[in-house]
Order: structure tokens, then sequence, then C-alpha cells
């Protein structure tokens, strides 16, 4: 039996061949007279599937299955319990799980269905993906051309990807009882990239240097340690002038306000002296233009792209300085608050951190290149100890 499907408003044939189930899309508009002319179509596909005289190149030439039937390599495949569509499944899948997902990793979800997984897996059946597919699959995407001139997806592209699929086809082993094919797919190794903090001197060229505009923008984000999104939609309501606190309750993403990255980014950051007096310069110059603390002129938050290649990339050019990007204002908080002595659980906390694991994992080699913490004194000791040690002993041979 063949049946006309729609997606996307475009018919397709859905037929079984083979003991297998094909898919095959047309560029037919869905409306009443292209449905009667795939009818009659459908009607003698079935007709000669029903006869053994179905020549799958003569009835879709051009079509990935037509040439896999031409070489002769396809055979019929018995699988218990029919199975839908990856491309209908993921699309109920996400309509249903996108209501606990904030509005950045709805766009990032939909993004990787429309350009990598129903494109790929679309016409297969979610119970007939198997493990051979989906390290093809892979492959495939190591050959995918990556952003910024990159020659391809780099490894923890590729992993959220799989990540993606696995998520999808785990549903879809729950509901129609066959093993997800995902969980026998070993993670790419991801090169670990290095942080590239500023020093407190960089730190104190670039707040002398920077246009006086955004000079209290960048001392926020350099000794608070906010991320691009949160101090964008930092709003005066969450600034506690009196107990010198910033409520970290929401973040700038795609031209909205949302909840932050996650439930440990909710947070309150103490406030220094620095950003307590560059607060106050900017709320004597925007606090009655808008409730967003940094603002363009029409009250509106800061656009992300703009603020990093007309303010921050060509200042970096103007004082020589490497090239880093905005994010890195981050870390530098990090690493001068370590290398001030202070609590690593309250540096932890003030980054949005669930525990100190990360911390200590990402900024500990750049500490006791500040503080001198890096066995130098131990080293100073014991020489102090063997030095009197030694003249002890040249004392007592004089004598």
């Amino acid at each position: 039996m063949a049946s006309i499907g729609n997606h996307r408003d475009k018919l397709y044939f859905d037929f079984r061949y083979m003991g297998q189930r094909y898919r095959e899309y047309t560029a037919l508009v869905d409306t009443p007279a292209n449905r009667r002319k795939m009818e009659k179509v459908a009607k003698r596909l079935a007709e000669e599937i029903s006869l053994g005289t179905f020549k799958y190149g003569e009835f879709f030439p051009g079509s990935k299955n037509a040439e896999k039937f031409s070489a002769g390599t396809a055979k019929p495949k018995a699988v218990a319990v029919d199975t839908p569509f990856f491309a209908d499944y993921a699309e109920t899948w996400f309509e249903q799980m996108k209501i606990g997902w904030r509005r950045s990793h709805i766009a990032t979800i939909r993004s990787t269905l429309d350009k990598h997984l129903i494109p790929y897996f679309g016409d297969k059946e979610v119970g007939r993906i198997d493990k051979v597919d989906v390290k093809q699959f892979r492959s495939c995407l190591a050959k995918v051309k990556g952003r910024n001139g990159n020659t391809s997806l780099s490894a923890k592209t590729i992993n959220r990807i799989i990540q993606i699929l696995g998520q999808i086809l785990s549903e879809a082993a729950d509901d129609f009882d066959f093993n997800n094919p995902v969980t026998k797919i070993k993670r790419l190794k991801q090169q670990r990239v290095d942080i590239q903090p500023f020093t407190f001197e960089e730190v104190r060229r670039i707040l002398d240097h920077v246009r006086e505009d955004f000079r209290p923008y960048f001392t926020v984000r350099f000794f608070t340690g906010m991320r691009t999104g949160e101090l964008h939609g930092l709003k005066w309501k969450y600034v506690d002038f009196e107990r010198r606190q910033i409520l970290v309750r929401e973040t700038w993403i795609r031209g909205e306000c949302e909840y932050t990255k996650t439930d440990g980014s909710q947070r309150e950051i103490d406030i220094s002296q620095p950003v307590m007096d560059a607060l106050l310069t900017q709320k004597a110059s925007t606090g009655g233009l808008s409730e967003f603390v940094f603002c363009n002129r029409e009250g509106e938050p800061l656009d992300t792209d703009n603020v990093t290649n007309r303010v921050w990339y060509p200042l970096l050019r103007h004082l020589d300085l490497e090239k880093r990007r905005p994010y890195q204002t981050r870390h530098t908080a990090g690493t001068l608050w370590l290398a001030a002595g202070e609590n690593p659980e309250w540096v932890a906390k003030q980054l949005g951190h669930a525990d100190t694991t990360m911390l200590f994992r990402v900024y500990s080699r750049y500490v006791p290149n500040l503080t001198r913490q890096d066995g130098s004194a131990f080293n100073n000791l014991i020489n102090a100890a063997l030095s009197g040690s030694n003249k002890s002993e040249t004392q007592h041979v004089s004598q």
C-alpha cells in the first residue's frame, strides 16, 4: 500500500518495499489537484510492488534509494514494529519539549534539526536507525565547514549534535521499545581550550584608554565576572546600592530578556568600590533614560556585535594587545579574585558556579604566577633550613 503525506506543505509518497518503509518527497504543493495526481501514481506504485514488477529507479529517478537498488545492495529487512519517520517524530518531540526550554535553546535545537538531523535522517524510520548510521552521520558532520573560517565543525559541536540525536532517539526507544544506538557511540575527544585572562596591568591600560562612555561598562565587566547577556540584561531594579550587590536575575539573549543560563547563574555579586563608582557614574548618565543599566541612545540594551566590533577589538588593536573575546573579562575577574587571596568558595559563588571544581580546573595554573603560591615558599624554607644546618656544621668543625 502507498499513501500520500504532507511535510511543510509539500507532498510525498509513503510506502513499504522489501520489508522497509520509504518516503519520497516531491516539489508539489498540497492542493486537491496535486493530491489527485499523486494518488493515481501511488495506486500504480502499490500494484507494481504487489506484482513484483516495481523498479525504484523508474518511479523515482535520481533518488538515493534508486541508486541503492540499482547497485543490487538493498536487502529485505524485517522489523517487528513499524516506527514513524525521523522527520515526523523529531517535530513531535520538539513541540513537546520546547515548553521547558529557554528561547535561545529552542533556537539552537531548531537550527540543529533543520541543518543537520532532518536532512540526513528525515526519511528513515526511527526504529531502523542503527549504530552504523550514526557513525556515518558523524563522519559527514566532520566534513561540514565550521564557523569563523574553520575548515570543519569542532568536536564540541559534533558532540552536541549527536547528543540531540540521542535525546530524540531515547524518547522514541521508550515509545516503540527498541535500543537507542547513540548510547553505544563514544563522544569525540574535545581539545582543551585555554583561557586568556588579562593581567591587572592590561586591565588598567584598557580602562585608561577606552571611550569615556564605555569606561563604566568595562569596569563592571572586568570586576564582576558577569557574562555578556547578564550585563546587557542588567536592570536598575537589580542593583542594590544599599547592600552593595548586583542581583543577577535575567539575561539578554536574541533581543529579549529571559531566565539566566542555569539556576546556579541566579546569584548576588558583591559590589567592590571601583564597580560602585562605575555604577554611580552610569546612573548619572543613563539612569533616567532606561530601565537597563547599560543602553544605547534609545534606551535599548547594547548590541553585542556592535560593542565587540566597534569598541572592543579596535581598542585592543590600539593598545597592541592580543585579540581576545570580551568573554575573557569574566575569566580575568576569576583570576584576579583568586590572586588577591579571596576564598575560592566565594569566588565560585560570584561567578555562578555550583562549586569550586570548575574554578580550580580552569584558573589554577594562573594563580601561582600571581600569588607566588607556586612552591617557592616551601623552597625558600628548605633552603633556609639547609643553609642554617650547613652553617652550624661549619662552626662546629672550626671549633
